[in-house]
């Protein structure tokens, strides 16, 4: 039961990680791009981290993997901040419907 929960997980992560691509390669601007990275990666490594600790060895191990989750959330909010900050610095705007 838990190599087929944690199979799901890791789909799931996947899944997550592919809809971030997607969104950074579809939406039309900077802030919109951030926002997919920031929200559907770190959910997708939340996913494949919960299904890799299922799997691991020992409670340490699996300990660790999801340890490394709350120090992404907190790197991927500080350099998400800091990227906005440079765009919006550099007078890039965001993206209106209706504009090019």
């Amino acid at each position: 039961m838990l190599d087929w929960l944690a199979m799901v997980l890791l789909l799931a992560g996947a899944f997550f990680f592919l809809a971030g691509t997607v969104g950074l390669l579809r939406f039309p601007d900077v802030y919109s791009r951030l926002h997919a990275l920031a929200k559907a990666d770190n959910l997708g490594l939340g996913c494949v981290l919960m299904g890799l600790s299922l799997q691991a060895e020992s409670l340490v191990t699996a300990l660790k993997l999801l340890l490394v989750w709350p120090l992404v959330l907190a790197a991927s909010a500080g350099v998400g901040f800091a990227i906005a900050r440079r765009a919006r610095a550099l007078g890039i705007q965001p993206w209106r419907k209706g504009e090019p």
